[in-house]
């Protein structure tokens, strides 16, 4: 929040009018020190704030806020009557908000008082807040509450600002004021030397993701810690690190920032001049000199040693850097910190020591807020330019460079000229962008990774890496390495269907180096623009130099169309290119982000004639160094024999030939792809390709399997779709190496040959779709190898009308109408043991359908069975604790779900009747390992990764939430948080969103039970009169009053919050926080609710919270209780109940002992109890709790031992739940 927050205040650190605010008790010490210290900073030259010019009035607090933010450092001087002062007391609050939301510097001076009595309000602090309170006391019922608010946050003011680094007349220059005034005067100019650093404007989208960091920088740990910003070339990482360093660096005794490490280093006394910036910066500009690099290392270990500091190193690109800046960690001082920015994410991946945040590329939104300020100097767009700038920010593809450049270029111009720099974009793209990215390209280590880098983008974005791999390693590429080289550079991602993604302006630079090779395209290695492509093939002007080529036609022909919609093709081109076999299993997300500007295939309009070019086969004769050739919907005339020999992938969409011409050249294919094609045989003749691995033949309709003998090395068989195929060749079976065979819908198969069962090396067959196979080939359980199977859409009915001897598919399918009860295990072992993913969806398959158990499937870890009218999870589910992963989307009959405990993902959208999850409690053991720090940002109890939607009736999950009307709860817990008056408040129906919805809905007044809480939601914009301590704003600080001997057993929390208009379009998107911090105990509870209400437009919600305790709350704690959220949740006012014994007891006799039993089934304590043995008595005396942090998930692990509690740490296996936590934690 702080880092959100500094974003909208920040801007006024470069127009600040004064040096120093100075805060103090004027009838103390305004004539006299005050007056002494302030003449010396003028004379210094520092603009120094006192409160000489401000009339005492109703406008007092508003000057005061404004000068204090107009000021870069703050002195407040702490005299024995300085907490007298109400006024006083106001303005430290005014500064110390300032410091913790934009870092602003303040110094404590202790002017003859103890820091420890400001601290512990001692002496005459003590005396002063005696009387606040006596005054108090004697004010209306209504101001009282208010006052007692107000104490306790200046209480926490004065312990904030005494633990403070400060100067404490007492303890320096021997109590002489003149000289003491001297070192502060000294001091002040130090931290002021320290400027900040220049950033441009309209930071957008920094702020949120500087926030983790951030809060890590000020986190007041004592250990020496190291963050790593790594992401492409112009995704902001030096951004970021210049906006965490000015937020922060006055929090540290001693800051450096040493920009552009790559470069400088370049240079022959690169690390001298490094180590020179390094040691003046923290020896405030002092000048030092050095000769020799390790002088430098002496001179700045001493410096560094005694100093709490803040290093940034940014563009560090060498092994041989990081390890000195690791080796540098050694020198600091407790609480110091570096940060590193880096392209290179794996360089760290082998120092467990450093944190790694990757930054993420703009949104849409972002995206094009940051170009309306530079193309239009505002964030509004102009009339008739809306649809231009929506094309320039999805070719800009969320980069800042690039969105920055060219909404720059485009400011001032017409918007004829826009559409004609944004026709050039799509032939030459912006010099300047393309210089910046390519420093990552330049910085590859030699030519081998950067041909690879130029393939990948001309040819293979978007592919499966695994056909990559096959590909390129045919070409004599170390391709797994390399792919690994291009990751580490930021050049390349692999996603989680591990297809190659590339960003679209780094697939533009690489295609911009090759076309830099040559103005001629002839003269190039790769034509990869289907305009170059067609100009040298239909000129003959082709050359040895030529290694790859690609060209579609179809893509030819709609471009002509839609020359005028720049960056909108590819959308258009989206749906038509599903079927392309690089893409089966593919998420929609990646298809989107994967594809490069004429990557699509319109196989609809392709497969007619009309689009179809007819080459000349001389076109290709003098091509003797191609190897790489995708020919999509073209013919070819002439003789084939005189094609490239060296061809090693072939992608011939819309081949138009009935089979492969037996002089066609293919001795060196490695993967041959002919989708689509008019093939009726593959080829001529019996030809021998014993190089062929990956062969492609999906929707040809008039195929017929060929003889594989001739195919001896064989990987990947695709007929995927191929609606005419009756039989497999039984050849098959001699394809030892063959580990996958996909028979997709192809509908009008009917059987599988016998010798698929000497398939060794089969991991995965896909017969979904198959809806005319009769029987599957006995012996399929001998296939050791197989680890994935799909068999969705085949229908039971079609099945159960063969015979009933058929012992194969439809007997494990089906078994409970075809043989007796003991048969049934029987079938469904004729399923090989070894499977892992097993899809049955939309098979028919019903709850009497399943085996009692799986034990034959011990190894099965992903199951589907989406779309099937089971009513209730069958047992032999229920028992399976291998299953990591089910699928029951769509079951449209599930009424009730029960699985294991150990399950780690369940994915149940559109089971409209499901109303309740079970998870089975089992014993959760986990292996301790690497100890990290304690310092969390979030932590969760959970089990399982959910995957709900928008129309769920999900209502419980048992052990976790329970949601129920209003008048279904506990009296106790209706009272205890001002309900009881429901029908006066007026508000019968709230809008409400549930974790993992896609929308809001309207219920009525509902409450949730969850994991130690009870959340409640109404309209309301004033926290009610039963929470007598309150505050504005987001958050309170207080100290547990004292109440005769009794205990305090609940809490409750209100808080009145608003959404923005941004948040309330993505309502299901919400993030909100309940911290409450007992800052004497050092515990910390936090929980983010299951249930969110919504509120209408310009309405406040009101967030209702019941905490039950034990003995972690007692007179004299300190608490501090926060409600947080992102930048659209903007909370007006918080409000605290304190409930004791006695209240409850006496609420607790109009409650049904049924209530009281339905609230503990969720817990009745929060955890962290004070009273060890009854919390870790829970389970096995362990208390297992999970966080996360930079998108690692971790594990505490707390053992009760006859001496203590032994804390471990370590990173959790598991895919933990996220929806609600709650938490205790031991500092």
């Amino acid at each position: 929040m702080a880092i959100v927050r500094s974003q909208e205040t920040s801007s006024s650190n470069s127009h600040c009018s004064y040096d120093v605010f100075l805060s103090f008790r004027g009838e103390d010490t305004r004539k006299t020190f005050t007056d002494h210290l302030y003449t010396a900073l003028v004379h210094a030259g520092f603009r120094t704030f006192r409160d000489d010019g401000i009339e005492r009035g109703e406008n007092i607090k508003f000057e005061l806020n404004k000068a204090i933010q107009e000021s870069k450092i703050s002195i407040v001087v702490f005299s024995e009557d300085y907490a007298s002062s109400s006024w006083c007391l106001d303005e430290l609050v005014m500064i110390l908000e300032r410091r913790r939301t934009v870092g602003h510097v303040v110094l404590p001076v202790f002017y003859h008082v103890d820091p420890s009595h400001v601290r512990k309000q001692k002496k005459s602090f003590k005396e002063a807040f005696t009387r606040h309170e006596e005054r108090f006391h004697a004010e209306a019922s209504e101001r009282k509450v208010e006052w007692i608010g107000k104490v306790e946050e200046w209480k926490a003011a004065l312990r904030e600002a005494a633990d403070l680094a400060g100067m404490n007349l007492q303890n320096q220059t021997d109590g002489l004021e003149s000289k003491f005034i001297q070192k502060i005067v000294k001091v002040v100019g130090d931290k002021l030397r320290r400027t900040t650093l220049g950033i441009a404007p309209h930071l957008i989208g920094i702020y949120s993701r500087a926030k983790n960091i951030g809060l890590w920088l000020q986190d007041e740990s004592s250990d020496v810690g190291i963050v790593a910003i790594c992401g492409m070339g112009g995704i902001g990482k030096t951004t970021i690190a210049k906006v965490l360093y000015n937020l922060n660096f006055s929090r540290f005794e001693g800051s450096s920032f040493l920009a552009n490490v790559r470069e400088i280093l370049k240079q022959q006394d690169g690390l001298l001049r490094l180590q020179r910036q390094l040691l003046s910066d923290m020896l405030k500009g002092r000048k030092e000199k050095l000769y020799s690099v390790d002088e430098g290392v002496v001179k700045i270990k001493n410096a560094l040693c005694c100093k709490k500091v803040l290093v940034v190193l940014d563009d560090v690109d060498t092994v041989d850097q990081l390890d000195a800046i690791l080796g540098m960690r050694d020198w600091l001082s407790q609480g110091s910190k570096i940060i590193i920015t880096t392209r290179r994410e794996r360089l760290l991946k082998a120092h467990e020591v450093c944190r790694v945040h990757k930054v993420e590329k703009l949104d849409n939104d972002e995206s094009l807020e940051l170009f309306s300020w530079h193309a239009f100097g505002k964030n509004c767009h102009i009339d008739g330019f809306m649809e231009d700038s929506k094309s320039v920010v999805q070719y800009c593809g969320g980069l800042p460079l690039a969105i920055k450049i060219l909404g720059a270029s485009l400011s001032g111009r017409s918007l004829n000229v826009w559409k004609s720099q944004l026709q050039k974009l799509k032939a030459i793209p912006n010099s300047e962008v393309i210089e910046k990215l390519r420093i990552s390209y330049d910085s590859l280590q030699d030519d081998h990774d950067k041909n690879l880098f130029l393939h990948v983008a001309c040819f293979f974005v978007g592919m499966d890496k695994d056909w990559v791999v096959t590909i390129l390693d045919g070409c004599d590429f170390y391709t797994m390495v390399g792919i690994q080289n291009l990751i580490d550079r930021c050049l390349l991602t692999i996603d989680e269907c591990k297809k190659l993604v590339m960003h679209q302006l780094v697939q533009e630079m690489g295609k911009e180096i090759v076309r830099q090779e040559s103005p001629e395209p002839r003269e190039r290695s790769r034509l990869c623009n289907h305009k170059d492509s067609l100009n040298v093939l239909t000129e003959n002007t082709g050359t040895r130099k030529i290694e790859g080529l690609t060209l579609d036609m179809n893509l030819f022909k709609k471009d002509k169309h839609d020359r005028t919609n720049f960056g909108v093709n590819r959308k258009r081109h989206y749906d038509e290119f599903l079927d392309t076999p690089f893409l089966t299993n593919t998420s929609n997300s990646f298809k989107r982000l994967c594809f490069g500007m004429f990557s699509s295939k319109n196989v609809g309009t392709a497969l007619g004639n009309s689009n179809k070019l007819t080459l000349e086969v001389d076109a290709f004769a003098r091509m003797h160094k191609l190897k790489l050739l995708q020919l999509n919907y073209v013919q070819i005339s002439g003789n084939l024999k005189i094609f490239p020999k060296g061809l090693r992938w072939l992608c011939w969409h819309g081949f138009p030939f009935k089979f492969i011409p037996y002089d066609f050249p293919l001795e060196s294919l490695i993967v041959l792809d002919m989708s689509h094609s008019s093939l009726q045989k593959i080829w001529e003749g019996d030809k021998l390709l014993k190089s062929l691995k990956i062969l492609d033949l999906s929707h040809s309709h008039c195929l017929k399997t060929p003889d594989f003998s001739k195919v001896p090395n064989l990987e990947k068989l695709i007929f995927k779709n191929c609606a005419r195929l009756v039989e497999v060749h039984e050849s098959i079976g001699h394809l030892e190496s063959l580990v996958l065979f996909n028979l997709k819908d192809c509908k009008n198969l009917r059987k599988l040959p016998r010798s698929i069962c000497m398939l060794k090396s089969l991991e995965t067959l896909d017969i979904s779709g198959c809806s005319n196979l009769e029987e599957l080939p006995t012996g399929m359980d001998t296939i050791e190898s197989l680890t994935v199977l799909h068999a969705n859409r085949i229908s039971i009915s079609q099945l159960l009308s063969t015979s009933k001897e058929v012992k194969s598919w439809h007997s494990f399918i089906y078994p409970s109408l075809l043989k007796p009860r003991k048969s049934m295990e029987i079938s469904w072992a004729l399923l090989p043991q070894s499977l892992v993913h097993l899809s049955l969806e939309n098979c028919n398959l019903s709850d009497d359908d399943f085996p009692r158990d799986f034990s034959n499937l011990s190894s099965l870890q992903i199951l589907n069975l989406s779309g099937n009218p089971i009513r209730s999870v069958p047992n032999c589910i229920r028992g399976h604790f291998g299953l990591q992963k089910l699928y029951l989307i769509g079951c449209e009959k599930l009424w009730s779900v029960e699985v294991q405990y150990k399950l780690k993902e369940l994915y149940i959208p559109d089971c409209i009747l499901l109303e309740k999850v079970t998870f089975q409690s089992l014993p959760l053991t986990l292996e301790c390992k690497n100890i990290c720090g304690n310092q969390f940002v979030d932590c969760r109890l959970g089990r399982t990764f959910l995957s709900l939607d928008s129309e769920q009736n999900l209502v419980e999950i048992e052990g976790d939430y329970k949601i129920e009307p209003l008048g279904n709860i506990d009296m106790e817990i209706i009272n205890n948080l001002g309900l009881s008056n429901l029908g006066s408040m007026g508000c019968s129906n709230v809008m409400l969103s549930c974790y993992g919805s896609q929308k809001a809905r309207k219920f009525p007044l509902q409450g949730c039970h969850e994991t130690h809480i009870f959340c409640a939601y109404c309209l309301g914009s004033k926290v009610p009169d039963l929470f007598n301590l309150k505050n504005e704003g987001y958050s309170i600080s207080f100290t547990v009053p004292s109440h005769l001997n009794f205990r305090i057993r609940c809490l409750s929390v209100c808080s009145i919050y608003a959404l923005s208009d941004n948040q309330k379009e993505h309502d299901y998107d919400w993030d909100a926080h309940t911290v409450i911090s007992n800052m004497t105990k050092s515990l910390i509870w936090s929980h983010s609710p299951y249930v969110f209400g919504i509120p209408e437009a310009d309405e406040d919600m009101m967030m209702l919270s019941y905490w039950k305790f034990e003995n972690q709350l007692e007179s004299g704690d300190e608490l501090n209780i926060s409600v947080v959220g992102d930048g659209d949740f903007q909370v007006k006012e918080v409000g605290v109940h304190l409930v004791y014994k006695e209240q409850e007891e006496k609420s607790s006799q109009s409650t049904s002992e049924e209530a009281c039993q339905q609230f503990s089934l969720y817990g009745n304590v929060v955890p962290g109890n004070a009273s060890v043995e009854e919390v870790i008595s829970v389970r096995e005396k362990m208390l297992l709790l999970f966080f996360d942090f930079d998108d690692a998930v971790y594990y505490c692990l707390g053992e009760a031992t006859a001496t203590g509690i032994i804390f471990y740490f370590g990173i959790a296996q598991s895919y933990i739940l996220i929806w609600n936590y709650s938490y205790a934690l031991l500092t």
